[in-house]
């Protein structure tokens, strides 16, 4: 496909030729004798040309205020200036504007033609980022975070709002699998820094003197194997967002570092003799509870204040089950289009079973135990023999037609865990000894100090249900 490049000249000669020479190298060509007609075809039309081939000095005025002009949505096209008489302010104020190159009229095609080449590689590269920015910025709109619960719509509401103001930190707290990574992500790719890096660290994951190092950079020599320079994760992070996750599991002593880093501004890397100035927003994530940490002196108090200028909390998906019907296709959809699988038909006993089930793993588990039944799916309908849920507490397994006194019968297709099936075969043989704790053991070939402790534990006295 040809790509369009602009070509402002008023001179009849060197635009007519500019604009054979390049249509014969594959692009495709607009000619405009003005810089008025330059702008209605960049606002009006909304021409998005790939390079801009631009005089100077036009009979309607400099090039260089129709660039200042559009500077803000050029839609990641390179200029490229020609004069016929340089200056030096002229060249300084281009390059500040963000042109790719300034050359002096008469200039070799050849010549042009290599500054062509390279500018439409590079607006290309610009292009690619912004539409892959777009699309993050789509996937991670604060409607990502679905649901029709109340809970789910005042989460939804809350990340709406912190989208649209500059804030320096914030705390997200919740169980594990709420979702904490996604509203990160959301804060910060539909935020006010989506232009900036996103950095994510999990401060569990690292020891404390490799996470020191991850965070505020080395320099050569300043411990054991740092044979060159590093830049933090901090310093990486400047102009855009730090994403800690597991900020509990940070150490003490970091945790003043960190303090310092986020009140100052500045850094130091390891081994360093010079504070580097960052620019960031920081987002803290925990399943634990902080102020109790706080209190209990497990965390600093100043830090926790300085983190909590605002504070996200996640529900977890025990609390807000009205939001499966939404959750499930969702991922099902996700799913289907990795796999290439066609799941479609949801039979109402799927959202009996759904329902049914506490959800300790929250959202993460649910897309888990999708992602299982997606996978092992035959056709349209979703497949209820791979959810592996278990089953609900006290329900009992009924004997098939035919099976013997003596015996127990336990489906085997996923329906139950491994603690249900224990639990119903100790019910079963209390029922049948009229709950003789001796006569049970002895059936079940175990003692009676261990019995007990599953009865206890199974609450499985006969008053119990």
């Amino acid at each position: 496909m040809s790509e369009t490049l602009l070509v402002i000249e008023d001179e009849t000669l060197v635009g007519s030729e500019l604009q054979r020479h390049y249509r014969r190298g594959g692009w495709e060509v607009v000619l405009a004798r003005s810089l008025a007609e330059a702008r209605r075809s960049l606002v009006d039309q909304q021409l998005e040309p790939l390079v801009v081939i631009s005089d100077m000095s036009l009979p309607d005025g400099n090039a260089l205020d129709l660039l200042e002009s559009l500077a803000p949505a050029r839609g990641g096209g390179e200029w490229i200036f020609l004069t016929g008489y340089g200056s030096v302010p002229d060249s300084v104020r281009a390059l500040r504007l963000g042109a790719y190159d300034f050359l002096e009229k008469p200039c070799d095609l050849e010549r042009l033609d290599v500054v062509v080449a390279g500018a439409g590689r590079s607006a290309r590269a610009q292009r690619r980022l912004r539409d892959e920015a777009a699309a993050r910025s789509r996937r991670y709109a604060p409607a990502s975070f679905a649901g029709r619960s109340p809970a789910a719509q005042s989460v939804r509401k809350m990340l709406e709002r912190l989208t649209r103001v500059p804030f320096s930190a914030l705390v997200i707290t919740g169980e594990t699998g709420t979702g904490k990574g996604l509203a990160a992500r959301i804060l910060h790719h539909a935020g006010t820094r989506a232009d900036g890096p996103l950095v994510e660290v999990n401060c569990a994951a690292l020891p404390h003197e490799l996470l020191e190092s991850e965070l505020f950079g080395h320099e050569p020599g300043a411990f054991t194997g740092a044979k060159g320079r590093r830049r933090g994760l901090m310093e990486q992070a400047s102009g855009g967002t730090l994403f800690l996750d597991e900020i509990a599991e940070l150490d003490p002593e970091l945790q003043a570092k960190l303090l310092r880093a986020v009140e100052d501004q500045r850094i130091r890397r390891l081994g360093g003799d010079r504070e580097i100035s960052v620019d960031l927003q920081i987002l803290a994530a925990t399943n634990r509870d902080l102020e109790t940490m706080v209190a209990e002196g497990d965390f600093r108090n100043d830090l926790y204040h300085r983190l909590s200028v605002f504070r996200l909390e996640l529900p977890p998906l025990r609390s807000r089950k009205a939001d499966l019907e939404d959750l499930v296709p969702l991922f099902v959809a996700e799913f289907n289009a990795k796999s290439g699988r066609r799941v479609r038909n949801f039979p109402d006993p799927l959202w009996e079973r759904l329902r049914a089930h506490d959800w300790p793993g929250n959202v993460r588990e649910l897309r888990n135990v999708v992602e299982r039944c997606v996978l092992f799916s035959d056709g349209e309908e979703f497949p209820l023999e791979w959810l592996q849920l278990g089953s609900p507490a006290g329900a009992v397994a009924a004997l098939p037609a035919g099976a013997g006194s003596e015996g127990v019968f336990l489906p085997l297709d996923g329906s139950m865990a491994i603690e249900d099936m224990d639990r119903h075969i100790i019910r079963t043989a209390l029922e049948k000894h009229d709950f003789n704790v001796s006569a049970t053991a002895r059936a079940l070939g175990t003692t009676r100090e261990t019995l007990r402790y599953r009865v206890q534990k199974y609450h499985l006295l006969p008053d119990s249900d």
